[in-house]
């Protein structure tokens, strides 16, 4: 079987202007409210081998359903490849930058190369951009417009810039404190943690 994303170009994001936050000013979350009509998703993250926390996600089925069930889907290891489970668990946090993002999801080459979806392609199509980029918002990471796949990231502070050019399907619900410790950890210059691997070590639906 060939490579899949042997022809998809890096996913990258528009960095722009990414001011730091200012001296005393708090970037911690005052909390979000559950809403019961849509799935929450888990991420249990270690570093190296020692247990970060879980991250609490919900995704927008509601209004963007084909986007939220890709990442649902790769959460919970129901899409299946010749009987094989494929998506998040295992996967790496391979590209984070402080006062920015975290990014992941790669689990076809865990270095931001690869795409993959449930839909039997490895990207699809921009669903909506319904949503701003908000501190703690959840966004699809993608190589320019339609090539939406595997890969998403997690806004460490509001980014207006991405608006419209990423589809943010969800947001973070509980572990905040987790972003900001995965946010913090020493990098190399490629901004991929260094000496240690940020890895999802299980993931699935609450």
């Amino acid at each position: 079987m060939s490579d899949p994303t042997i022809s998809v170009p890096p996913i990258s994001l528009d960095l722009g202007s990414r001011e730091p936050t200012p001296a005393g000013g708090s970037r911690e979350s005052s909390g979000q409210a559950y809403d019961f009509s849509n799935p929450v998703l888990f991420l249990d993250v270690n570093l190296g081998s020692q247990p970060m926390g879980r991250i609490k996600i919900q995704v927008f089925k509601d209004k963007l359903p084909k986007t939220a069930e890709n990442f649902r889907q790769l959460c919970t290891g129901e899409y299946k490849v010749n009987g094989v489970p494929q998506g998040y668990k295992g996967c790496k946090f391979h590209r984070v930058i402080k006062d920015f993002m975290i990014q992941g999801g790669d689990y076809v080459r865990n270095n931001g190369l690869g795409s993959a979806s449930i839909y039997g392609t490895t990207t699809f199509n921009d669903e909506g951009f319904l949503f701003p980029h908000e501190e703690f918002s959840v966004s699809m990471a993608n190589s320019g417009a339609n090539t939406n796949g595997c890969q998403f990231f997690i806004c460490c502070a509001p980014l207006p810039h991405l608006d419209k050019k990423h589809v943010v399907f969800g947001k973070v619900v509980e572990g905040h404190d987790v972003v900001r410790k995965i946010e913090r950890v020493p990098t190399d210059d490629g901004d991929r943690p260094f000496p240690f691997d940020v890895t999802i070590v299980e993931c699935g639906e609450m």
